[in-house]
């Protein structure tokens, strides 16, 4: 799945240049299933955290069912591979959610977000408002492919989740640096 989140991100940038440049080492594409401020001391114990969760949950079963096309906070076109929202995606979204809750700040700054690029204001309001916005019922899986539009790729596709990680996020939110990550239940 990554791949092909790479190469429709590689059709938009010819639309966006530079924005959001996925690829497998330096800007990930994922799901993103909570997401907050953290201070560098709690790692250890995030990754404990995720590996638990990790052991109880499998989401072998996942479908991108279309492209979505929405805007951001300053009106820009972003294009996303909508996942399905299947029971089992939804209940380890909200696990996830509520085991890191006591880790997470909301006082994201443009300093906090890894650079470069710098963050750009609808990155940190996005940060800032995930758990509202995007948690628990909201809770909208998708993959971010880029800015623009792109509509050509035929769908379902299904694919597997391998791993939790935590990340360091970059501009656009994307997922710049894996501190550390756990494989799910019935991978590895």
């Amino acid at each position: 799945m990554a791949s092909k989140a790479i190469k429709a991100n590689r059709k938009l940038l010819k639309q966006a240049s530079g924005r959001i440049v996925l690829d497998k080492d330096n800007c990930l594409p994922h799901i993103s299933l909570s997401m907050g401020c953290i201070d560098q001391k709690d790692i250890v114990d995030i990754e404990k955290v995720l590996k638990a969760i990790a052991k109880r949950y499998c989401v072998q079963e996942l479908k991108v069912i279309g492209i979505r096309v929405g805007t951001n906070s300053v009106g820009e076109k972003v294009s996303v591979f909508q996942i399905e929202k299947t029971e089992p995606l939804q209940l380890l979204h909200e696990e996830v959610m509520r085991s890191l809750m006591p880790y997470f700040r909301y006082d994201v700054t443009a300093e906090t977000v890894l650079s470069p690029p710098k963050a750009e204001e609808s990155t940190l309001l996005w940060i800032r408002g995930y758990a509202e916005k995007a948690g628990f019922e909201n809770f909208f899986p998708h993959i971010t492919i880029g800015y623009g539009e792109i509509d050509n790729f035929s769908f379902p596709v299904k694919f597997a989740a391998s791993r939790l990680a935590l990340c360091h996020l970059g501009n656009h939110c994307t997922c710049r640096k894996v501190l550390v990550s756990a494989e799910l239940k019935g991978r590895g």
